[in-house]
């Protein structure tokens, strides 16, 4: 289909995407497109105004800040990939950025613009649920943190006001074991189900991509593994508290399914 019509701007600061924001409450930020721009052939969303921020080159980097890593959130999957500081420190985060559709997608598509989306089939907002990553939002009134439990609130929603612009995403150090595993159809299809695991503290931080409204931990799952399960036992609890969607891809109960099959798989992987 044919999105609706829309004006477009592009701007060279934030701080005038903030004040475009602000000028025009139908605007959207355009970044990589991969996300906004299917949604609107197909009319889901239908923003009065396009601003462009995809060449605010300041806000593309990925570098060591103290006990974790500081991403910018213009960074495209590619880049996240090729990243030797994310290898060292952060691996699952290069891993999945390489898993994200195609090569056409992972050398548009942003982290930011993925995180900013909130679709609760996008593999790398679970994969930063999972590491409790940081967010940093920028607005009118300068920074503010959102912590990743705060930041999915509903389907296609985030956290961020209409007047922000998410300028950063900090995620700790996490050089130990981890896992991410997810079925799909074909290659480049949005994730079925995903399982993210990756081991802190002692134990697991587990997460569900595609089972449910918004991108969430297996609660069920890390309660079973702080009372000493092992990881068969608390796969079995994968599905609680969840509510996966029926389509064409799969039908409610064989996603509850999966997702014991795939936490089991991930545990085994990130506690071995």
């Amino acid at each position: 289909m044919i999105p609706a019509a829309f004006d477009y701007e592009r701007v060279d600061t934030v701080d005038a995407a903030i004040a475009a924001l602000r000028a025009d409450e139908g605007a959207k930020l355009l970044a990589g497109g991969h996300s906004l721009l299917p949604q609107m052939k197909l009319r889901f969303v239908m923003p009065t105004k396009l601003i462009d921020i995809g060449r605010l080159h300041d806000l593309s980097y990925v570098h060591e800040d103290g006990g974790g890593v500081a991403i910018g959130a213009l960074t495209r999957y590619h880049d996240l990939e090729a990243s030797e500081t994310l290898r060292q420190l952060a691996p699952i985060v290069a891993s999945v950025a390489g898993q994200v559709g195609d090569p056409q997608v992972r050398h548009m598509g942003t982290i930011g613009g993925s995180v900013a989306h909130a679709d609760p089939a996008g593999d790398m907002p679970s994969v930063l649920l999972a590491l409790g990553a940081t967010f940093v939002a920028t607005g009118p009134g300068g920074m503010r943190e959102i912590a990743a439990a705060d930041m999915f609130p509903g389907l296609f929603q985030s956290a961020l006001a209409g007047d922000e612009v998410l300028t950063e995403i900090r995620v700790p150090k996490t050089p130990g074991g981890w896992s991410y595993q997810k079925f799909t159809r074909r290659a480049q299809d949005w994730a079925v189900v995903g399982v993210a695991a990756v081991r802190m503290n002692g134990s697991a931080n587990v997460s569900l991509t595609n089972m449910g409204l918004t991108p969430m931990r297996a609660a069920g799952v890390e309660e079973a593994l702080a009372g000493g399960a092992d990881p068969a036992t608390a796969a079995e609890r994968a599905d609680e508290g969840t509510a996966p969607p029926s389509d064409s891809f799969g039908s409610d109960e064989y996603r509850r399914a999966l997702a014991k099959v795939l936490v089991r798989r991930a545990l085994e992987e990130a506690l071995a």
